[in-house]
């Protein structure tokens, strides 16, 4: 290699460096701008270079967590769960071309509580593909307690399918993401498989 590819090279690394670091000194504060509300988050400003990475700021900005106010055990019926569930989605930040519908699936016995699981469908027709190829379901548990006060608010918990980790509302944000990814595997999925 002379020493003319060598300067290109470095040249163009640099070029790429800049471009980077400018895009996220523009990206960053848009997001601490969009992130703001009550739970702490931590923004870094990282510059990577050949064999180092340099710290060039930390920065705390407030996000946004939005909860309802849950029904009491002794007020609990099945279609008020479903309304508080679409309340509580109603909530979240996610585009206005996402739909969804809900549903009642079962009501579960255990020996300390009642449990109650509804699913909530969620897909983005369009006009050239109204019935969309493939749903994300996120499954909404309301667990009534037989040993609490009957004036407690119920628990609840919800998961997104194909993942077994639990949310629960007002611990953090619900990222339309979570939804998109979903759906995108399926697609991939039934793209692999042929019938």
């Amino acid at each position: 290699m002379d020493e003319g590819e060598e300067n290109s090279d470095s040249e163009e690394k640099a070029h790429i460096l800049t471009e980077n670091e400018r895009s996220t000194k523009e990206y960053l504060p848009e997001l601490e701008k969009k992130e703001k509300g009550s739970m702490p988050a931590l923004f870094v400003y990282v510059r990577v270079f050949p064999g180092f990475i340099s710290i060039l700021s930390i920065s705390e900005t407030e996000c946004v967590i939005k909860n309802i106010q849950w029904i009491t055990g002794n007020n609990f019926t099945v279609e008020r769960g479903q309304q508080q569930i679409e309340e509580y989605i109603s909530t979240w930040d996610v585009h206005v071309s996402w739909l969804h519908w809900s549903e009642f699936l079962q009501e579960e016995e255990l020996k300390h509580s009642k449990r109650y699981h509804y699913r909530v469908c969620w897909s983005v027709p369009t006009r050239r593909k109204p019935i969309p190829r493939a749903t994300a379901s996120v499954y909404f548990v309301i667990e009534i307690s037989k040993i609490k006060p009957a004036t407690s608010p119920v628990e609840v918990f919800y998961t997104l399918e194909s993942c077994r980790l639990i949310h629960r509302p007002g611990q953090h944000p619900f990222r339309e993401k979570w939804l998109k990814d979903i759906i995108e595997n399926k697609i991939i999925l039934m793209e692999r498989l042929n019938f």
